[in-house]
Parts: structure tokens; C-alpha cells; sequence
């Protein structure tokens, strides 16, 4: 790490607990990349400490990423009324950043009013992406048969026929996230089927290695269907079952960062990068164990061998990082510094 990028991580320290509106002066540089409200995991809607307060509205949000420097920010609006939106729209006028939805996709008929107007507040909010999920969990933790996972596949193609035509209407961009539920060819099977210009990805760039998956070939294949993203860098560690997962701030990770962003430029020059740093234990990835095979069993041996082989090539020179040992404060404290850090690392060494 330069040392001017380990100086501002030192400084930002005393202020950084704090989302109350402060002074240009007082914020970081700005960087071209934007904040991810995942990126705060720790802090959740109640911190215990009070001095690192909640982020969820969307206002202090702005207010918090801000101070870290960031561009813009990707978190969900909900159903605002239009004195909201408009204190919005005139909060990230004057910061001069941008603000990306998040919406659940609904899960019946009935639920499509719900959505409907959760974009219908993102459009007046200026929002010109949305980014979704079809499974919050993990594939191999949620099904136990190949056939759960058939039905959960079939309900997921019901609900993105139900919301494509909203996207449209909307004009909205609905980016769906590789969330550890689809592998590369399951997610661009469907893409193609559904063939709009409404409805591509949210690429996140650590994601995919759950399932086995090479990170750059991941990239490679989504970037022409990328809407926005959430950029990461990965530890990866052996355990007895499989190995560890784990978010690490940007150029603390084996990912080849500069080859990332390279190719979602090439295929996407406009798309915006989004740090999702989330502090947190390291992802069991139980990929020796009889259950994690249970929706996988189309993948071959030889990609798992791949896969092991990588995370032996990429063993880190020291243990992954646990939080759940420390103290809520030291907690909050080491988010903000590994926020800090990636953001530091992509000015400096990423030129954002």
C-alpha cells in the first residue's frame, strides 16, 4: 500500500463514524466509483454504538458515502412520497453523485403492484438502474434435491416475465446480480430467452467462485450483459470441507483488478463500478461435502479440481480475517477502514 493511501486511512479514522452532513473539506477524495449499502454490514439499520449511526435511508446514505469520497451509491428506495424524492434529487444535485436502486422482484401476481411502484420511485428519483436478485441465499446452503432447485429456476422465470414489462415502462435498466444461485451458463441460458434490453446483470466479481467458477472467464461472459456492478477483490483459504470466501479490500484479494474493470470497459465503456466491501467471517464453500453437490451434479470433477487448484495457487500469507471475535465497536471500525482502504487502492492504483 502507497504510504499517502495508509495516511488516509489513518485520518479518515476520527470522522468516518459519523453520516451527518460535513464540509467538502472533511470528505476524502472523490473517487469514480460508487458505495454499495451491503458495503455496511456491520452497521445495519441499529448499530449498538451510537456514534456510527444507521445508513438506510437513502439521505444519509448519500451523506456518509460522500464523506468516504464515493461517486454515488447503490441502496433500495422502497415507495417514497414526492416531498422525498424531491429532497432526494436536489441532495444528490448538489453532491454532484449518482444513486442506483435496489428491488426485491415479487414472488406472486399480487406482488407486481409492489414493484411497480418501488421503480416508478426510483424513475422520479432519477434512478436509471436497479439491481436484483432471485435468491437471496446460497444455492448449495437452500436446496437439498436437484429438483428444488428446477422450481426455484421455474418461479424465477415467472417473475422476471412479470417484471420485464415494468422495466420497459419504466425505462429502467433491471440489473439481476450472480447471487451464488446461477452458474454462467444457467444465467445467460435465460438472458437469451428472455432477449430485453431491460433486464441484464449485476456483476459481481467474487460471487461466482462459490460455485466453482473461474472469476475472469465470469466477467468476461457477463460484461456485454452488465448494467452495473459490484466490484470486490477475494481471499481464498483451504478448509476440510471445501474452502473459504472471503471479501478483501481492492488489491488485498487474488483478483486481477486492472483485467476486471479492462474487459466490463471494453464491453460496457459507461458502466459504473460499485464497491460491495462487506466485513464479515469468511463463506464456507462446502464443495466436498455430499449436499453441496446436491443442484451441481451437470458440473464435472475436472472443475472442481480447477477450483481447488486455484485455491491452492492463491493460498494467502496469512489466515483470512475473522470479525466475529472482536467487539461490535472494533467491528464498525474495521468496516470503515476496509471501505476506506478499497477506495483509497482505486484512486491510487486503479485510477478511478
Amino acid at each position: 500500500m502507497k504510504r499517502r493511501t495508509a495516511l488516509k486511512i489513518l485520518a479518515a479514522g476520527s470522522w468516518l463514524s459519523s453520516s451527518s452532513r460535513a464540509d467538502e473539506a472533511t470528505a476524502l477524495p472523490r473517487v469514480n466509483m460508487g458505495l454499495v449499502i451491503h458495503s455496511f454490514w456491520v452497521r445495519g439499520p441499529k448499530p449498538l454504538a451510537p456514534d456510527f449511526p444507521p445508513l438506510s435511508d437513502p439521505l444519509d446514505f448519500i451523506a456518509a458515502a460522500a464523506k468516504f469520497g464515493a461517486a454515488g451509491i447503490q441502496i433500495g428506495l422502497g415507495v417514497r412520497d414526492a416531498d422525498y424524492v424531491r429532497r432526494l434529487r436536489q441532495t444528490l444535485e448538489q453532491r454532484q453523485m449518482y444513486l442506483e436502486g435496489v428491488a426485491a422482484l415479487p414472488k406472486t401476481a399480487a406482488d407486481a403492484a409492489r414493484f411497480d411502484d418501488e421503480l416508478r420511485t426510483a424513475r422520479d428519483a432519477g434512478v436509471d438502474v436497479v439491481r436484483t436478485v432471485c435468491m437471496n441465499g446460497r444455492r448449495y446452503e437452500t436446496y437439498d434435491s436437484a429438483e428444488q432447485f428446477r422450481e426455484f429456476a421455474d418461479q424465477s422465470w415467472k417473475a422476471l416475465q412479470l417484471v420485464e414489462p415494468v422495466a420497459a415502462k419504466y425505462k429502467m435498466q433491471l440489473a439481476v446480480e450472480n447471487h451464488k444461485d446461477w452458474r454462467v451458463d444457467e444465467m445467460l441460458g435465460w438472458l437469451k430467452r428472455l432477449s430485453s434490453e431491460h433486464v441484464g446483470v449485476c456483476l459481481d466479481t467474487g460471487n461466482s467462485i462459490a460455485l466453482l467458477e473461474e472469476p475472469h472467464e465470469v466477467v468476461e461472459a457477463y460484461s456485454p450483459w452488465t448494467f452495473t456492478t459490484h466490484l470486490k477483490d477475494m481471499g481464498v483459504e483451504e478448509y476440510g470441507d471445501g474452502f473459504l470466501l472471503s471479501e478483501v479490500p481492492l488489491g488485498q484479494g487474488f483478483l486481477d483488478l486492472p483485467r476486471v474493470i479492462g474487459a466490463l470497459r471494453k464491453a460496457r465503456p459507461e458502466v459504473r463500478l460499485n464497491l460491495e466491501m462487506i466485513t464479515r467471517d469468511p463463506l464456507r464453500v462446502p464443495c466436498l461435502t455430499k449436499k453441496y453437490w446436491a443442484t451441481l451434479g451437470q458440473v464435472s470433477g475436472s472443475v472442481l479440481a480447477d477450483a481447488l487448484a486455484r485455491v491452492r495457487r492463491h493460498k494467502p500469507a496469512r489466515p483470512l480475517p475473522v470479525v466475529s471475535t472482536l467487539d461490535h465497536r472494533a467491528q464498525l471500525s474495521a468496516e470503515s477502514a476496509n471501505v476506506t482502504a478499497s477506495l483509497a487502492y482505486a484512486k491510487d492504483a486503479l485510477h478511478l
